[in-house]
């Protein structure tokens, strides 16, 4: 079988492995049928140019943001952005499989013309999100529910989606919680890899990094094991089902 590839931003070792894990855990596959990446350190030039290696191309999230003036992203943020660009020119054009999650819905949306601020910002923990009628028709979200509890935290948003994407779900804190463009890119706000366990990993990870007071770590520890999240992974097993696919020859 061809694997999966997973680019990942995460330069703090816990979160990148937890999300390496759960990525892999609820997609259904063993960890070694999920190959990684680090975007601000390897080399990912062969990407682009080799999608039919991979059964798709997942994009983690993390503490980079497209919405930051060039002048204050670090070195590795900026290689980060160019090998994105270069794999989404392709994984555009060839309408290749492809799903990215927070991070991935700014890298996406941006990439296609869609409009990323900091206009919806969301604490970290649980959100509730909407599905509209293309999500409950889209074979990704199939046996998901109209409205349904995930987890997530972000700074920026998709405030306006590309013209030609599908907006497939929403929320009340924030107006594009998942789109596609074509038939085979998707990307979400929310996080579908995301369960209680890796949700306490981040928040102590990233306690310093802007998203919240220090201070409120238990109280968001609390709030989120308040919360039943069990309908965004649904997402991951439905793209390993339609995408995994055989090792050409």
């Amino acid at each position: 079988m061809r694997p999966f590839l997973l680019l990942s931003i995460r330069a703090e070792r816990a979160a990148a492995d937890d999300e390496h894990a759960a990525f892999a855990r609820f997609l259904g596959l063993p960890l070694h049928e999920v190959e990684r990446r680090l975007l601000g350190t390897d080399d990912v030039g062969d990407v682009a140019g080799g999608l039919a290696r991979w059964s798709g191309i997942l994009l983690g999230g993390g503490s980079f943001t497209w919405s930051d003036p060039a002048a204050h992203k670090s070195a590795a943020q900026l290689r980060a952005e160019a090998a994105l660009v270069g794999v989404l020119d392709a994984v555009v054009e060839a309408d290749s499989p492809f799903l990215g999650a927070c991070y991935g819905i700014g890298s996406l949306g941006s990439h296609q013309g869609g409009l990323v601020d900091r206009s919806h910002p969301e604490p970290v923990g649980p959100m509730a999100v909407d599905l509209t009628e293309a999500g409950l028709a889209d074979p990704l979200l199939a046996g998901v529910p109209r409205h349904f509890a995930a987890y997530g935290g972000h700074k920026e948003a998709l405030t306006r989606p590309p013209a030609h994407a599908v907006v497939l779900a929403t929320s009340a804190a924030c107006p594009v919680q998942a789109f596609r463009v074509g038939e085979h890119v998707y990307a979400t706000q929310f996080h579908p890899e995301l369960d209680l366990a890796g949700l306490h990993t981040r928040i102590e990870t990233y306690a310093t990094y802007g998203y919240f007071d220090p201070t409120e770590v238990d109280d968001l520890r609390a709030a989120g094991a308040a919360v039943e999240v069990t309908h965004p992974m649904t997402l991951l097993r439905n793209f390993a089902r339609r995408y995994r696919s055989e090792a050409k020859s």
